[in-house]
């Protein structure tokens, strides 16, 4: 069974996620990591478990979820994975980092396209994508049925949902994946988020104000 670990990097105090199996391989989810302090605590974590980074995931492309890609890909030499709606999202990387004040150097080039409905492979773990647009086009979310858990980028937050005013962001685009792409994972399925604490699909379903009925 794959073990999530959480990280939280960058101004925007944003989740990175390292996915392990029994094997130490492991998957990078949405890097977030800003300079050179926060590269140290992903590297030396990756060496104390002494984990074998197998490739780089991306929920989406927003600024504050690709700071750490070039880090990881110049360390570990492994491939970078999105979905191929938030190539518009990517190619604006460099202008969002101007606007918020932040440096990237050259915005990183996507190695390969993740697809909707694909199951994705770490040794004998699995899971499963999901497109769910709206806070950005491309937004992907990925399901772990045996784990019991979605790492649901910036589509849901414990009480709240993804921005949707930023380019190609569309509120009812979000709330329909919401309720057709996360909504309908059990219950007791546990959400990673793209910011803030953990929460689970029940208790959003009762509580979260801005998605209900």
């Amino acid at each position: 069974m794959l073990q999530v670990s959480t990280f939280t990097f960058n101004p925007f105090q944003e989740n990175t996620y390292i996915l392990s199996n029994e094997l130490n391989q492991c998957w990078i989810i949405d890097p977030g990591m800003y300079g050179a302090g926060e590269d140290k605590i992903i590297f030396d974590f990756i060496s104390d478990k002494k984990l074998i980074p197998q490739q780089i995931l991306n929920t989406h492309t927003h600024i504050d979820h690709i700071l750490g890609i070039e880090a990881i890909q110049q360390k570990y030499k492994v491939p970078f994975g999105m979905h191929k709606l938030d190539e518009p999202v990517l190619a604006n990387a460099k202008g969002s980092a101007m606007l918020f004040g932040l440096k990237l150097g050259a915005a990183p080039i996507p190695d390969f396209f993740i697809k909707e409905n694909q199951t994705i492979k770490l040794g004998e773990d699995f899971l499963e994508v999901r497109l769910a647009p709206g806070h950005s086009p491309g937004s992907i979310v990925f399901y772990d049925a045996k784990g019991k858990y979605v790492i649901a980028g910036d589509v849901l937050f414990q009480g709240s949902v993804g921005r949707t005013d930023l380019p190609g962001g569309s509120h009812p685009i979000l709330m329909n994946s919401i309720k057709e792409q996360v909504y309908t994972l059990p219950n007791e399925t546990t959400v990673y988020s793209g910011h803030g604490p953990v929460t689970q699909i029940g208790v959003e379903k009762r509580t979260n104000p801005f998605i209900q009925g």
